[in-house]
């Protein structure tokens, strides 16, 4: 078994389970890995996330996650209301959309998303609103990170919030396929995150971006809107540390709209839209901070 870990950095305690290594602080064999079933991150949120583990009054960061400077959490600022109302009914086809119009001010944005909807571009000048059921959520606790992504964590430097338009930049890049960014949802995220509503993760190899995620916190949830990736993996590392954010400030809900064969494989699930409703209107009444 401790061949499985031969190229794992970090100490593999051989003790009771769930004891604290008394110089480190850092958790011993609170699951006890078996062969076959990956890496203990995907059988224990602590080792999963890096959450960080406290011990007393001292905590430590999980050695699996590299340190990485979280972002400042700051109280965001509050826009104007919305001269919008939010539609509450669910899509009617299979489109997933629930209304067309309205605008991209900071104000009916976060509106929509604390009612569950988010915008697409469906034209060059109307805006799409959706709110699909099933709706596509990572749990916290079920992120699975394959041996080969492990390696990556440590090849990779992780930066929150440095280039955010810049990631949003990326994401929207024509020459991806099914892209579609346009300039005016980059303006609008990028005043959203000068107001402390939206967030980057961004991924670094040799001081270039080479991969990133972009979204949406409002308290303890998180709407991820797209990600990119020029290096292999650059994208699921931010993932991994978006992930090991939320769960050190307060995150309860990660949405990420619809499901894909990438995003069930680092462990994304369908869950029925009343039942996501009533996560959300918990996550976002919650103290975790934007």
């Amino acid at each position: 078994m401790i061949d499985d870990y031969k190229e794992f950095e970090g100490p593999i305690g051989i003790c009771t389970p769930g004891t604290i290594e008394a110089e480190t602080g850092l958790l011993k064999n609170r699951t006890a890995p078996t062969r076959g079933r990956g890496s203990p991150w995907s059988q224990d949120r602590t080792w999963l996330l890096g959450a960080r583990i406290v011990n007393g009054d001292r905590s430590f960061d999980h050695p699996l996650i590299p340190t990485t400077a979280l972002p400042v959490l700051r109280r965001p600022i509050e826009p104007e209301p919305s001269e919008w109302a939010m539609p509450t009914g669910g899509p009617t086809d299979e489109t997933d959309m629930v209304a067309i119009g309205a605008d991209l001010d900071p104000g009916t944005l976060l509106a929509a998303y604390r009612a569950g909807l988010f915008p697409m571009p469906i034209d060059r000048r109307r805006i799409g609103w959706f709110s699909p059921d099933p709706r596509a959520i990572l749990p916290l606790d079920g992120l699975r990170v394959s041996r080969s992504l492990r390696r990556s964590l440590r090849r990779y430097e992780v930066r929150f919030n440095t280039r955010f338009t810049e990631v949003m930049e990326a994401c929207a890049d024509p020459r991806r396929p099914s892209g579609w960014i346009n300039r005016a949802f980059i303006d609008a995220y990028s005043r959203l995150h000068e107001m402390g509503w939206t967030h980057s993760v961004e991924t670094w190899l040799d001081d270039e971006l080479v991969g990133g995620l972009y979204g949406v916190r409002i308290g303890g949830f998180f709407a991820g809107e797209s990600m990119f990736h020029r290096a292999t993996d650059a994208s699921k590392v931010a993932l991994v540390h978006l992930v090991y954010w939320l769960n050190a400030t307060g995150g309860t809900l990660l949405d990420v709209q619809w499901t894909t064969d990438h995003l069930v494989s680092l462990g994304a699930v369908d869950i029925d839209r009343p039942d996501y409703l009533d996560l959300l209107h918990e996550a976002v009444a919650t103290g975790g901070a934007a």
